[in-house]
């Protein structure tokens, strides 16, 4: 007996198309060395997860050989429009086969992009059985221009602006999320198909919550926050701190300040492994802003973001003394974020749920269209003194796009520091002179604002029409739900826990 020794040509071991990336020069000098080391330790991996974030942030991926991945690397992968037009339940958003409606020619019939990987993302993953990497990947259509569905490449295009002007984003990140543990290995797929999610995951609490940063309840989540922790620091992650927040098994993770680009990659990279590495030790994490869980505080995300002077090498935001405030191109950048919000907001806050945080009853949500020193009910908190003074916008929820979440905070705020200095006060489109600055109130009020705002300026038009055909889906499906099935007012309802639960 021997094994037999299959060969493959060269040109069909590639499953995007030969010298893709060289033919339409998509690598910087930068990533052309990091490719070079990545190929030089190929050797020492198996497999490789070649990652991107689909519209609604959730990695999407595709595990290739070590051998086949070193073609895939120069060459590009062909991928699956799917994730472009299936909508958080699954179901069918956007027409591919009739009317998609988006503009992008190549999404008609389902007609594959190119996933190009981007050699310094490349990342070992530690543990495990098999020696495995992870590498983020961005979306081209098959004539070598970039996606323009492809989220990343939204935050690519702010990034430049930035980068032309001398300036560079500094973001930090602050997430709240729930552990919990599993009480069976029910897959839920009892009722799943197209649109129809089966059952969420049975969990229990870990702890009774609020008792807020009380360390013995820490200690009740450190048998697995621990070694997460130690988990995400192997993977390079620039991880602060792991705290209890106040529900029951509720955890707030921060990291230290990363350029936008890292932070976006950083907050893909960090749900996904945190979500598989709690899956695999019988607990569930969930990013899902307020799950159906016994006593459930909401969770939320605070996106930190100051803008670095490259010629001056200073905080832009920053003042004399340290008692100043923000500067008058922090206070600008501000004015922009308040002019956006509301047309931008579905990007921070994309999910039916997500707004059940951003009520009065929740005395440290974010409720109003504003910025203040200290006040946390305001969408912006002036966070730090002097040439620390940085903003901290609280609106997000945990689950959502980072690419489109952030790319969207520095456009506004960008959009406002370049504005004409006699531009009057920023008063958030849509509201009334004399109606309070309030936050939207659900999806469909956000969604409305988004449609008929100017949020294409940022998008383009072909991502503007697909995420809002998505969230219109998404929408449509939860109304309907809620027509046959009448659930209390206020409440999270089971269709939510499903939705949301497990995807996020």
């Amino acid at each position: 007996m021997y094994a037999r020794s299959w060969s493959t040509p060269a040109a069909e071991a590639s499953v995007g198309r030969p010298c893709f990336v060289a033919d339409h020069g998509l690598w910087d000098e930068p990533r052309k060395a990091a490719a070079e080391r990545v190929e030089a330790s190929l050797d020492g991996i198996d497999l490789v997860r070649l990652v991107f974030g689909d519209p609604h942030g959730l990695a999407r991926s595709k595990t290739l050989t070590a051998d086949a991945f070193r073609a895939v690397l120069r060459n590009g992968m062909n991928f699956s429009p799917g994730p472009f037009v299936f909508d958080t339940g699954h179901a069918v958003a956007v027409d591919f086969l009739g009317d998609h409606n988006t503009g992008v020619d190549e999404l008609a019939g389902a007609g594959n992009f190119v996933l190009v990987p981007d050699p310094l993302t490349f990342q070992p993953l530690p543990g495990g059985d098999a020696r495995t990497a992870w590498v983020i990947g961005d979306e081209y259509l098959r004539d070598g221009t970039p996606h323009p569905l492809s989220s990343r490449a939204v935050l690519r295009r702010v990034v430049d602006r930035y980068t032309r002007q001398r300036l560079a984003p500094v973001l930090g990140l602050e997430v709240e999320w729930y552990l919990t543990r599993r009480l069976d290995d029910a897959p839920g797929n009892t009722g799943n198909g197209f649109g129809l999610q089966g059952q969420a995951p049975r969990v229990a609490a870990l702890n009774a919550g609020y008792q807020f940063n009380l360390d013995t309840h820490y200690d009740t989540l450190a048998p697995l926050t621990d070694p997460l922790a130690l988990h995400l620091l192997a993977l390079g992650l620039p991880l602060r701190s792991m705290e209890h927040e106040s529900g029951p098994g509720q955890v707030e993770t921060t990291f230290s300040p990363m350029s936008a680009l890292d932070t976006a990659d950083a907050m893909l990279l960090f749900r996904t492994v945190t979500k598989n590495w709690c899956a695999r030790r019988g607990h569930h994490a969930s990013f899902m802003s307020q799950p159906l869980l016994d006593a459930a505080d909401p969770s939320g995300w605070h996106l930190n973001q100051s803008v670095t002077d490259l010629n001056r090498g200073t905080n832009l935001f920053g003042t004399e003394g340290p008692s100043g405030g923000l500067s008058p191109q922090g206070k600008a950048y501000a004015e922009g974020l308040l002019g956006w919000a509301r047309e931008l907001f579905v990007l921070s806050v994309p999910t039916v749920n997500g707004y059940r945080r951003l009520d009065a009853a929740h005395t440290l949500a974010p409720t109003r269209l504003g910025f203040s020193q200290e006040d946390r009910s305001a969408m912006l908190r002036v966070v730090g003194h002097g040439a620390a003074a940085h903003i901290e916008n609280r609106i997000g929820e945990p689950c959502a796009n980072p690419y489109l979440t952030i790319a969207a905070q520095l456009f506004a705020g960008l959009e406002g520091m370049t504005a004409p200095a006699d531009t009057p006060p920023a008063v958030p489109a849509g509201t009334a002179p004399d109606a309070p600055a309030l936050v939207p109130q659900h999806l469909g009020e956000a969604l409305e604002a988004f449609r008929t705002g100017r949020a294409a300026r940022l998008l383009g038009e072909p991502l503007t029409a697909c995420l809002t055909q998505l969230k219109e889906s998404e929408l449509r499906r939860y109304q309907a739900w809620c027509t046959h099935t009448a659930p209390p007012p206020g409440q999270v309802t089971a269709w939510e826990q499903r939705e949301y639960f497990a995807a996020y």
